[in-house]
């Protein structure tokens, strides 16, 4: 008997979760995968193909090619070139001969444009980075602690109960008295339990989090707009008309009043155009499903952990509206799964419950670790 004994101590020795690291609150993940994704695309696309732009730019000198007259000089025609960039002036004819001129100074400031967008796209991180981040990482590193520090009560508590048996006299009074402070609700965690209605009955995370996709939807469709603008307006012309009689030059006699020019990086703006109004179109629903994703509970988490004492209550209170911080903490824990040890443990025990015969007489993971610590043969049958 004692060599039974012996090994169900060590049996509940070993499901002893053990301490937590200090690593645990730097491995803390505070932005959801979709949330990261989306920062990753929304800000690093334009400053990669912004960059590939300048390198362009860079690397073939001038970005315009006027078709100068044959008598001017070499210094003649770069100056042309450079006057013409300088100004980006479109001077034409309407129906009835008048002239009019358009201004194509939306393409010379096109990249930087895309540096503008990139560093709206970064602000909503910003403000959930220093707004939420703080608190969110104290809930979480709290809430992390005490689920695992629950799940070592409950087994230190079945220590205590086989260590009772095994000094009783009478194991029948031993379980009435145990059924009794089920009953009684003596196994409850009030500090963790009431905790997690406090965060039932806050907002402030979840507004911040619904300010940041609002934020980023709202960047998103003004990007998609002003791309939208320069295409209809801008992005079908890379020929014009430019006017160097100016200045000194208006009243010289052998230069012609319309050059024609060319636009050579014409073809490099509306492929990075295209591509960033596309991406950033079909990024909008993805923004609009983390929003509803605060719809609707995120149950799949805490209904493994009501093999704990005390958290059917929990689920009972989540009929309410699920927009609160308790709902955006939930969807943070999973995003964090990794970090929270006892989740496996307890898994696996729900998953036994549920391939178990008698499901009546495993409740919680006291009931479990009672039958683990062989005292099913004294614990009465439930009728």
């Amino acid at each position: 008997m004692s060599l039974s004994h012996t090994a169900a101590e060590y049996m509940l020795s070993d499901a002893l979760l053990p301490d937590p690291s200090s690593s645990r609150a730097k491995g803390l993940r505070l932005e959801l995968p979709s949330d990261r994704l989306l920062k990753f695309v929304t800000v690093g696309l334009p400053l990669c193909l912004v960059s590939l732009a300048f390198a362009r730019e860079f690397s073939a000198g001038s970005q315009i090619s006027c078709f100068s007259p044959t008598n001017f000089t070499g210094k003649q025609s770069a100056y042309t070139d450079t006057a013409c960039w300088d100004s980006l002036i479109h001077h034409g004819f309407d129906a009835e001969g008048r002239a009019i001129t358009k201004s194509l100074w939306a393409l010379k400031v096109f990249p930087y444009s895309l540096l503008v967008v990139a560093v709206l796209m970064y602000l909503p991180y910003l403000l959930w980075r220093y707004s939420a981040a703080p608190a969110l990482h104290s809930d979480l590193l709290f809430i992390i602690d005490e689920l695992d520090k629950s799940y070592n009560r409950s087994v230190r508590l079945v220590q205590h109960m086989k260590k009772v048996q095994q000094a009783s006299a009478e194991p029948e009074q031993f379980w009435e008295e145990y059924e009794r402070a089920r009953q009684e609700r003596y196994f409850e965690f009030p500090l963790l339990e009431r905790y997690l209605t406090c965060k039932q009955r806050a907002h402030g995370l979840v507004l911040i989090y619904i300010l940041r996709n609002l934020l980023l939807l709202l960047f998103l469709a003004a990007t998609c707009l002003y791309l939208v603008f320069l295409h209809l307006n801008i992005f079908f012309q890379d020929e014009f008309s430019c006017s160097i009689k100016t200045g000194l030059l208006q009243a010289e006699p052998h230069i012609p009043p319309l050059i024609p020019c060319k636009l050579v990086f014409f073809s490099i703006f509306q492929l990075i155009s295209l591509s960033v109004g596309s991406v950033y179109v079909l990024l909008i629903p993805v923004v609009i499903y983390n929003a509803l994703q605060l719809c609707q509970w995120d149950k799949g988490l805490l209904s493994v952990y009501e093999m704990l004492p005390a958290f059917d209550l929990l689920s009972r209170r989540m009929l309410t509206c699920p927009l609160n911080d308790l709902n955006l903490i939930l969807l943070f824990l999973r995003a964090n799964i990794s970090e929270l040890t006892s989740f496996s443990r307890l898994s696996a025990v729900s998953a036994l419950r549920e391939a178990t015969a008698n499901k009546e007489d495993i409740d919680t993971v006291v009931d479990f670790m009672t039958l683990l610590g062989g005292l099913e043969t004294t614990k009465p049958k439930q009728q």
